[in-house]
């Protein structure tokens, strides 16, 4: 589960040109802006990531102009990525409630506090009829990121050799083959096959089926459906694609790497996401999250006009992941 709401402590304090009243407060790797003097360095509050779908509660009504929203039959308030006075400023900061013992650095008060992850509504074609919950055999597909890999993970694997692909925007597609048994999913369901889905007619389009019954083994293949209809159609694109970024070996519980992962696509005539790096790329020794998030801006390479999404690093020698979320995307995307 994505820690949405957590104890994080006061790393870094800057000030804002021409802002004499708020300042930015650093936690891991993100910025928040804020009122001076609210904090100290060092000091521990509640962090509350971009995303987050806040509870309609008083402590929040300030928010309500900015950030309210409905999702489903839900009131609350949506945390984005906006800019004040210049300053990037991803989600809010607050002191740490009554009622919360003993709290220490990196304590997941995301259920404690009643918070969820906002979801945009998904159209009738991507939602699907839900067969079941995906799968226990496979994991789901959300990358952390970069920003919260060390509170959640652990030590930045810098000097790691990693390739690089581009995170597209469009809904998450897994499909399986089990012991006899094909699959397909979406992000959190699995999916019954019906002739109005999006994911199921693109499965069949592709004869997913067929190749991996040949195929033999059992594996699952995760990527990416965009086009026209989903996420606003980014790429501008006037059917639907779908490229895989990732293949999971079911029975040896592990990612395949680079180089199975390109054959497997390549001998299924399937499509591999954008790769921007993959001869040995070495992560930055030096401020990595923030070089990182440097390297995520950039155009797309499916449509030179837009901003990408960001970038996905993936270890070559060992099993690593993260994302790095382009913040001029983010920006953008809220408007």
């Amino acid at each position: 589960m994505r820690k949405l709401a957590s104890i994080r402590k006061i790393e870094q304090i800057k000030p804002i040109d021409g802002a004499d009243k708020i300042c930015a407060y650093r936690v891991g790797g993100w910025w928040v802006v804020d009122s001076v003097l609210k904090y100290k360095v060092g000091d521990l509050a509640v962090y509350y990531e971009i995303d987050s779908f806040l509870p309609i509660r008083p402590q929040f009504e300030f928010l309500r102009k900015s950030s309210y929203k409905r999702m489903g039959n839900n009131e609350g308030f949506r945390l984005k990525t906006i800019k004040l006075r210049g300053q990037l400023s991803q989600g809010l900061l607050t002191p740490i409630p009554e009622g919360i013992f003993d709290p220490k650095e990196n304590d997941d008060l995301t259920e404690a506090l009643d918070i969820v992850k906002y979801e945009p509504p998904i159209s009738a074609q991507l939602a699907g009829k839900i067969k079941g919950t995906f799968p226990s055999f496979i994991p789901k597909t959300d990358e952390i990121r970069i920003q919260n890999f060390e509170s959640e993970v652990g030590v930045l694997p810098v000097g790691a050799r990693v390739y690089v692909t581009e995170k597209l925007d469009g809904t998450s597609f897994t499909c399986y083959f089990n012991n006899g048994v094909f699959g397909v999913c979406g992000r959190n369901w699995e999916l019954t096959e019906t002739t109005d889905n999006s994911l199921w007619r693109m499965a069949n389009m592709l004869q997913l089926k067929e190749k991996l019954t040949k195929y033999g083994k059992n594996i699952a293949l995760q990527g990416e459906l965009i086009g026209a209809g989903i996420n606003g159609n980014l790429y501008e694109m006037k059917d639907h694609a779908l490229y895989f970024f990732t293949g999971y070996y079911i029975d040896k519980g592990r990612r395949m790497f680079f180089d199975e992962l390109e054959w497997l696509l390549f001998n299924l005539d399937l499509k591999m996401v954008p790769v921007i790096e993959k001869c040995g790329f070495v992560l930055p020794n030096d401020n990595l999250v923030d070089n990182m998030l440097k390297y995520a801006e950039g155009k797309s390479v499916l449509n030179m006009g837009v901003d990408r999404e960001g970038v996905v690093v993936r270890g070559l020698e060992r099993e690593f992941s993260f994302k790095a979320i382009n913040n001029t995307y983010l920006l953008r995307s809220n408007q």
